[in-house]
């Protein structure tokens, strides 16, 4: 209530402009959390449905009273289904991506035909935006928000430690997909029928 009235106060009795005048204070606020220590939380699942994708994600915060709140875990819910739907997904942030992944798609970058007549400084350059344009897609945090593509899921999760009050960060995730990592035998069902009928 007295934020309100100070809003005004600071914005004239401009209600639009109170309203935008809150709304930074609540992000600023949210910055100020960042530092805070945040052990409380929630391990999430999320099952596709069809259930041949799987999502365990840790997101934390600093109450368990938050952790039990609605608003919390439908924000955890919504950003395991984010997960779910992004294939290319892998890291939490662009800065929890090893350097010898930079290092290996700079590398892949640099080899890339289109770019084999330009000056070295021009491929390097070239190279290092695609691969940020790469980082983007491999992390969670700077992706757009599934539940509304006007922001990413950094945002998003700002924006919910503004209205909560207390820190709230996306630890880690694991994703899972059945068959993930087993070779299939590969057949020719064609060449089985000729097989089987003796015209091979």
């Amino acid at each position: 209530m007295m934020d309100c009235k100070k809003a005004l106060a600071e914005n004239g009795g401009d209600m639009d402009a109170s309203i935008e005048w809150l709304r930074k204070k609540g992000l600023a606020g949210a910055d100020k959390k960042a530092g805070r220590l945040a052990a409380e939380g929630v391990v999430a699942s999320y099952i596709h449905p069809g259930s041949r994708l799987g999502v365990l994600l840790e997101v934390n915060c600093e109450t368990d009273f938050v952790a039990a709140s609605d608003k919390f875990n439908a924000l955890v819910q919504s950003i395991a289904m984010q997960v779910a739907a992004s294939p290319t997904v892998a890291y939490v942030s662009a800065e929890d991506i090893p350097a010898e992944v930079y290092a290996r798609e700079k590398e892949i970058e640099m080899g890339r035909e289109d770019l084999k007549d330009k000056p070295d400084a021009i491929r390097a350059k070239i190279a290092e935006g695609r691969v940020a344009k790469l980082a983007q897609e491999m992390a969670l945090l700077p992706q757009p928000y599934l539940m509304d593509g006007s922001k990413t899921v950094e945002q998003a999760v700002k924006e919910a430690v503004a209205a909560i009050g207390e820190k709230i960060s996306v630890r880690r995730f694991v994703k899972f997909q059945l068959g993930e990592g087993i070779e299939k035998k590969v057949s020719n069902l064609a060449a089985e029928v000729a097989a089987a009928t003796g015209k091979a």
